[in-house]
């Protein structure tokens, strides 16, 4: 009995909790395939996500921490076939059993879904989707071409369409394929084919389908022709919850194919409304430019009036003042003016011309008589020195020897003899006197004793 209550001893629900945490906390990682059911989140604070997954037979609880949400890819909803991968845990709080999902992928058509998404993101990031890089599409398209499948509904649709609403608007078609692996490749020269013939708009539309029917929208290579094409895009595909990357690149997307030829016919009425209204407001606009520069035109005519009368008066006094002038009145005035300076002129040249040589020929006595006193102060010391020094000279010149009565006698060579051994017989001499010279012959030299 002891061991019987012992057994049965009651826990706490803090403590069965736990016990049950423990449990299941050994339990080892799963993968699970089911629906999504009950979607909830992000949650505004925390950013977690809880739904339930189920299948034909059961449900149960799912949390998607903040996390691992952020690394989906893709956006849960009801409905959407998920794989996750997680492990059960027990919330303490209210003992709840849930799956703590550590990765969630797309199934089937969610796998689709997350692939197309992705593809979206890249192209945004590259500009694709930019409203700046789109091309404008003409308020009103004279001419259009619509890329479809010839064989559908839907052209004819968009023909009536455009008929019913504006029949001056010219249609042309190029048929493609609009479903399958093809597809995209048709309807790239499809638009090719279409941006030819320079419509001023193309229309690429189709009718509705699942969502397998119009992966071919969603097509990489599709979307960058539908960028690159130099004709201006107008997507009308599926229905209004459709959106495929085609839409999302091209210059204007509508719900529906009949939409997007709407959106480029206006209704006929409408066209002619408007121009009513554009021929009175332009009516209007010119009534009033025409006012407007009547009005200026009158102010220019009376500032040139004004204008011309001042210009007018400023030069009627500028020829009465050249008509005042002497030499327009008596053109010989000037000749007669000038004649009588010039005989002034001549006057008084007369009468200057003696007074200057006059004063010219005083200033020259002056300047002489001044020239020659100082001359003799210059020289009178210069002849002094010369004086004395020509005493000088003349004492010790032997001119001055010889007029007392010595003689110089030279060779031949013309060197001064000073012994007479120095001369032999017969030799020629020139004796220098006092006055003049004479050539003599030796007949015989003596010494001093002889």
């Amino acid at each position: 009995m002891a061991e019987k209550s012992e057994a049965q001893q009651p826990l706490s629900v803090s403590d069965a909790v736990a016990l049950a945490k423990g449990a299941v906390s050994a339990w080892p990682s799963l993968v699970v395939n089911g629906e999504v059911s009950g979607f909830r989140g992000p949650n505004a604070r925390s950013g977690h996500c809880y739904f339930e997954v189920k299948d034909d037979g059961a449900s149960m609880s799912v949390i998607v921490w903040r996390g691992t949400a952020a690394k989906m890819g893709f956006q849960l909803r009801d409905g959407l076939a998920v794989q996750l991968t997680g492990k059960f845990d027990v919330y303490k709080a209210s003992g709840k059993l849930s799956f703590v999902a550590s990765r969630v992928e797309a199934a089937g058509e969610g796998l689709l879904r997350q692939q197309v998404a992705e593809l979206a993101r890249r192209l945004e990031a590259e500009g694709l989707m930019d409203a700046a890089r789109k091309r404008h599409v003409p308020v009103f398209c004279s001419r259009v071409c619509v890329v479809t499948s010839l064989s559908g509904s839907v052209i004819e649709d968009v023909k009536r369409t455009l008929a019913r609403r504006n029949p001056l608007v010219q249609i042309d078609v190029v048929g493609c394929s609009v479903q399958g692996a093809d597809a995209p490749a048709t309807i790239m020269r499809a638009l090719g084919t279409a941006a030819a013939s320079r419509p001023d708009a193309i229309l690429l539309v189709r009718g509705g389908g699942s969502f397998e029917d119009l992966m071919c929208f969603n097509d990489e290579a599709l979307a960058r022709a539908i960028a690159a094409c130099p004709v201006p895009v107008v997507t009308g595909i599926g229905h209004e919850p459709d959106t495929t990357i085609a839409d999302m690149v091209a210059d204007r997307r509508a719900s529906t194919p009949t939409a997007a030829a709407e959106s480029v016919a206006p209704a006929i009425d409408e066209v002619e409304r408007q121009m009513l209204q554009r021929q009175l407001r332009l009516g209007r606009a010119m009534s009033a430019a025409l006012e407007v520069r009547l009005q200026r035109v009158g102010a220019l005519a009376q500032m040139m009036a004004g204008n011309a009368t001042a210009d007018l008066a400023r030069r009627r006094v500028a020829l009465d003042a050249l008509g005042a002038r002497r030499c327009l009145q008596d053109p010989l005035a000037p000749i007669e003016a000038r004649r009588a300076d010039l005989l002034q002129t001549e006057e008084r040249l007369h009468d200057a011309i003696p007074r200057s040589l006059e004063r010219r020929r005083e200033a020259s006595d002056a300047a002489a008589a001044r020239l020659s006193a100082a001359g003799a102060r210059l020289l009178s010391p210069a002849e002094s020195t010369l004086a004395r020094l020509a005493a000088s000279l003349d004492a010790l010149s032997p001119l001055s020897v010889l007029s007392r009565g010595y003689a110089i006698a030279r060779d031949g060579a013309g060197h001064v003899v000073k012994d007479a051994s120095e001369l032999g017989y017969s030799d020629e001499v020139r004796v220098l006197l006092g006055t003049g010279s004479f050539d003599a012959t030796v007949t015989a030299t003596h010494t001093t004793e002889d």
